[in-house]
C-alpha cells in the first residue's frame, strides 16, 4: 500500500498513485499547465488534443497541421515540467486521428486514451511503440468487441480500459432518451459488468471508472467494487494549473445542480453543459451562423448544424461565454473553490482515509 492509502494502479510498466487518471477535458481546457501538475503528484496527467492549434480563423487545408504542431509542443512542455506519467486523449471520431496519434507516438507520451467511438485500428497505428491504450467504453460489450478486434488482428489486448458513465460531462454513450428517462445503466452496474468480464477472460486489464467520481469517498467505493483506480475531469477544472480561464473556473463555482442540463449536440451525441444565456438560445431553436473549413468531427454534419461545436468550445476557453457553453460533470455544483492541484490530491487523499 502506498503512503496516500490507495493500492498502486499498474498500467502495463506504469506505476500511478494516487491511482487517479485526469480525464481529458477540450477544447484547450486540460493542456501541458494541468497535466504536467497532475503528473507531479504522483497520478496520469493528460492533454487532450482536439482542436489545440488556433484553427479559428486558418483555411481547412491548414487545420491538421496546426493542430499536429499544436499538440506536439504541449507534449514537450509537458514533458519539461514533469517526470511523471503523461498522456493524451485521442477521440477516435477526429477527422486527424490517425495524425494526432502518430503525434503522440512520436513524442512520447506514455499513454494514449481513445473513446467517442470504438478505437479498432489504435494499435495499428502504435505497433512497435512501447506506449500504453486505453480505449473508453460505456458498456462491457463495446470492451469485448475492442478485445476480440484487437486479439485478432493484432495480438494485443488494452493496457487498460476507462469506463464512462452518464453523469460525465461533454459528450456522453448513451441515448438522449435514455438520459430524459433515467434508464442509462449505472457507472457502478457497468464497472461490475467489465470487471467480471475482465475476470472470465482471465486478462490483466485494469478497470478504471470515470463520469461523477467527485470525492475521496467516491474514490474507495469505486476500488471496493474491483476498479483500479478513477478517471476524474470536473475536480481539476477548479484548480489553479487548469489551462481554462478564469470566466470558465467560474461557470464551475456558481453552478447550482439544476444548472447542469443535457443538450443535442450538432456531433450526433447529448452532452452536460452548465445552462447559460447561449445554451437557451439554441434550445429556443436559434442558430449561430458559421461556414465549415475545416469537419474536424467525422460524425459532425455541418449542413443542418445549428452552430459549430469547435468554435463554440473554443470560445469558451477564450472566455467567450456569450457565445459559448461549458461542458461539465454532473457534480460540477459542488466545486466551490480554486486550489493547487497538490492541495486537490491531498483532499482526495484525506477524504478516502475517512472511509
Amino acid at each position: 500500500m502506498h503512503k496516500s492509502g490507495f493500492p498502486t494502479l499498474k498500467i502495463g510498466n506504469l506505476e500511478i498513485n494516487p491511482p487517479i487518471i485526469q480525464g481529458g477535458m477540450g477544447v484547450r481546457i486540460s493542456m501541458a499547465n494541468l497535466a504536467a501538475a497532475v503528473a507531479n503528484e504522483g497520478c496520469v496527467g493528460v492533454i487532450a488534443s482536439v482542436c489545440l492549434g488556433r484553427f479559428e480563423e486558418l483555411p481547412g487545408s491548414e487545420f491538421v497541421r496546426a493542430n499536429e504542431e499544436a499538440l506536439r509542443r504541449e507534449i514537450r512542455k509537458a514533458r519539461r515540467m514533469s517526470k511523471g506519467v503523461i498522456g493524451v486523449n485521442v477521440m477516435v471520431a477526429l477527422s486527424n486521428y490517425e495524425n494526432l496519434v502518430n503525434a503522440s507516438v512520436e513524442e512520447g507520451a506514455d499513454l494514449i486514451i481513445s473513446g467517442a467511438g470504438l478505437p479498432l485500428d489504435l494499435p495499428k497505428l502504435t505497433k512497435g511503440k512501447d506506449i500504453k491504450l486505453a480505449p473508453i467504453v460505456s458498456s462491457a460489450k463495446a470492451f469485448r468487441i475492442i478485445c476480440k478486434k484487437w486479439q485478432r488482428n493484432f495480438n494485443r489486448i488494452p493496457d487498460a480500459v476507462i469506463v464512462e458513465g452518464e453523469k460525465a460531462g461533454g459528450h456522453l454513450g448513451f441515448s438522449p432518451q435514455q438520459l430524459k428517462d433515467n434508464t442509462a445503466p449505472t457507472l457502478e452496474s457497468i464497472v461490475s459488468e467489465v470487471v467480471d468480464t475482465v475476470k472470465s477472460m482471465g486478462v490483466n486489464v485494469p478497470v478504471i471508472p470515470a463520469g461523477g467520481i467527485f470525492d475521496g469517498k467516491d474514490i474507495s467505493r469505486f476500488l471496493a467494487l474491483g476498479a483500479s483506480g478513477v478517471q476524474m475531469a470536473t475536480r481539476f477544472v477548479c484548480t489553479t494549473e487548469c489551462d481554462a480561464p478564469d470566466k470558465f473556473k467560474q461557470a464551475y463555482l456558481n453552478a447550482k445542480k439544476e444548472d447542469l442540463v443535457i443538450i443535442s449536440s450538432p456531433v450526433g451525441m447529448p452532452g452536460r453543459v452548465i445552462k447559460n444565456s447561449f445554451v437557451e438560445k439554441i434550445n429556443r431553436g436559434e442558430t449561430a451562423t458559421y461556414i465549415c473549413n475545416f469537419h474536424c468531427l467525422r460524425t459532425c454534419d455541418p449542413k443542418p448544424a445549428p452552430y459549430c461545436i469547435a468554435r463554440v468550445l473554443a470560445n469558451a476557453a477564450d472566455g467567450n461565454l456569450d457565445e459559448a457553453f461549458v461542458f461539465a460533470g454532473s457534480n460540477a455544483y459542488r466545486c466551490n473553490e480554486i486550489i493547487p492541484v497538490k492541495k486537490l490530491i491531498e483532499q482526495l487523499i484525506e477524504e478516502a482515509s475517512r472511509e
